[in-house]
């Protein structure tokens, strides 16, 4: 156990397990490792995710929710922390679903970053609900994944509006 045990800080970038479940160290970030971790998904989503197929884009996406559970599971009982904000792999998932059908435009990848985080910080119903009312690390992660489906719908419908105008 590291002497920094409950609190998950660039101390633990050695344990790949960590460094997964923190975006690749992104979630170390001292002020809004959450946004920092968006930044790294929308990364990630612009050189390499959104031009794959949907399919493969979805199985990427149930991929790393799986994975991020297990790991946030891990690394939980490992370092006695809850949820702590250097984890951001359900930032990944959620950010992710959110740039789905997104058009690979700078305006479409700022669009999906802003609208998640909206709905990842100001938690309407049912974010703040599923981050309250589920425990664990399917709970680390289910809050950011209904965020992502907010805001892949308010994007595609704001999307859609634009278009008949």
């Amino acid at each position: 156990m590291s002497e920094t045990k409950g609190k998950l800080s660039w101390a633990h970038w050695r344990d790949p397990e960590v460094l997964l479940v923190c975006g690749l160290g992104s979630g170390f970030a001292p002020k809004a490792p959450g946004t920092f971790g968006s930044l790294a998904a929308v990364l990630i989503w612009w050189f390499a995710l959104g031009n794959l197929s949907l399919p493969v884009q979805l199985l990427v996406i149930a991929a790393v929710t799986a994975l991020g559970t297990w790991l946030t599971h891990r690394v939980q009982a490992r370092y006695r922390v809850s949820d702590p904000g250097a984890i951001v792999v359900d930032e990944f998932a959620g950010q992710w679903i959110a740039l789905l059908f997104a058009p690979m435009t700078l305006w479409g990848m700022l669009a999906g970053f802003v609208l998640f985080r909206l709905f990842d910080i100001w938690k309407p119903w049912p974010v703040g609900t599923l981050e309250k009312g589920v425990p664990g690390a399917f709970g680390v992660m289910v809050d950011d994944l209904a965020a992502g489906l907010l805001a892949l719908a308010v994007l595609q419908f704001t999307l859609l509006a634009f278009q008949n105008i």
